[in-house]
């Protein structure tokens, strides 16, 4: 879902509550509101105030972060064009981590700039703090304290290219401290957390992967949580008493040509174990180079067990079977392979 303007009949006091004191000026002019009285009550001293272009608030005091946050949505989501015309609008980048409450951004009230994602055709211009950022894919959002947001892969992603395009990490504004932070806080929220597949999908997109500082923050992200499946790997072969397997070595045919280096292996099984291959394949040059070897191994005989860290952790006795089972029954009609342990 995306934000769209309630179209319901609401009273102005009931809309004004649903949205914070901040009303557009087309759901005034559907209450019967006319512009001559918008106008006067917007006067200086008066008792409303114009925030954004057709946007206005309520109340003389000073607007707060989530009124902020409430204006710059409802700039996006009408359509000036048409009376009373709605259009999809979700706020995205470091806002939308903001409100998700991501510990390793600032708080709400710092935040200065406020990225909402619209469908491509829209013709809207930035506006004050509102930075407006066509996307041709369907918008897709989370109800935030009642405001539309990006999902956390794409609100991450929309946030590390804003500080891209801003020059923020040349300039030292932007640390690398931060980005892992803000990349490993994503993948492991207890609530509202992304997958890394997701994550590395939004960032793929964003074409921010051949950035040095991108890549070298994920390359630690991914090598932290293969470090994590592992140890449960090893805690669940312990547990249902399998020999310990060969980390990563290298297989080679008698004649020297190479076939793959498996994550886990056991030569006397001939048995190998492939975990979660997009935590080691940011590229797709790697990812094809990852499958080549699962596909060789496979051709040469080699059993290959595919662990997926998400499954090992809501099923880890399941993993643990299907480990055991495959050590049983071993590789079939094996080609004899040279093994080298890195």
């Amino acid at each position: 879902m995306s934000y769209q303007i309630p179209s319901q009949p609401l009273s102005l006091e009931e809309l004004a509550r649903r949205q914070q004191n901040v009303i557009t000026a087309s759901q005034l002019r559907a209450r019967g509101v006319p512009t001559r009285l918008v106008s006067e009550q917007c006067r200086r001293g008066g008792p409303w105030q114009r925030l954004l272009p057709r946007v206005y608030l309520l109340q003389e005091s000073e607007p707060t972060p989530e009124q902020r946050m409430w204006a710059a949505l409802l700039y996006a989501a009408q359509d000036g064009r048409v009376e009373g015309g709605r259009e999809g609008a979700v706020i995205t980048g470091a806002a939308a981590l903001a409100l998700y409450g991501f510990v390793s951004m600032p708080r709400l009230p710092a935040v200065v700039g406020v990225e909402v994602l619209v469908p491509r055709q829209r013709r809207l211009k930035d506006a004050g703090e509102v930075r407006i950022r066509r996307t041709a894919r369907a918008l897709v959002a989370r109800s935030v304290h009642g405001l539309a947001c990006a999902p956390v892969a794409r609100a991450v992603a929309d946030a590390v290219r804003e500080w891209t395009d801003a020059g923020a990490f040349e300039t030292g504004a932007i640390g690398p401290g931060l980005l892992r932070s803000v990349l490993r806080e994503a993948v492991s929220r207890p609530e509202g957390a992304c997958t890394v597949r997701e994550l590395l999908g939004e960032l793929r997109d964003a074409e921010l992967l051949e950035t040095p500082r991108v890549r070298a923050a994920l390359d630690e992200l991914l090598a932290a949580e293969r470090e994590s499946v592992f140890g449960r790997i090893g805690e669940l072969i312990d547990e249902w008493l399998l020999p310990v397997p060969l980390t990563g070595p290298e297989l080679r045919m008698r004649g020297g040509t190479y076939v793959a280096v498996p994550d886990l292996y056991w030569p006397e099984a001939a048995v190998a174990v492939e975990v979660d291959s997009e935590l080691r394949c940011v590229s797709e040059g790697e990812a094809a180079w990852v499958r080549g070897g699962q596909h060789r191994m496979e051709y040469l005989g080699v059993r290959v067990v595919h662990v997926c860290g998400q499954r090992l952790a809501a099923e880890p006795d399941a993993v643990g079977g299907e480990l055991r089972e495959a050590f049983a029954l071993g590789g079939e009609d094996v080609v004899e392979l040279v093994v080298t342990e890195r």
